[in-house]
């Protein structure tokens, strides 16, 4: 059974252009990836830890209006 590791920056965003995404596009303060009229800030970290990994696809799951779950996120690869 696969558990929850960090992720890295660059993995992130190639995982969520992979789910429609576009970007990322430069802000005033953080960058942002576009879905439909959302935004999704994109924090400049070099790896997000997994606490922070599951905040943001959080709110990737209220954008796209469904879940995502471990097995989804590791098919993106």
């Amino acid at each position: 059974m696969s558990q929850w590791t960090p992720c890295k920056r660059r993995d992130f965003i190639r995982k969520l252009r992979k789910l429609g995404f576009d970007g990322p596009l430069s802000g005033k303060r953080h960058q942002f990836m576009v879905y439909a009229n959302h935004r999704l800030a994109i924090p400049n970290v070099p790896e997000y830890s997994v606490p922070q990994l599951r905040m943001l696809l959080k709110e990737v799951e209220g954008i796209l209006g469904r879940e995502a779950s471990l097995e989804d996120w590791i098919e993106l690869s």
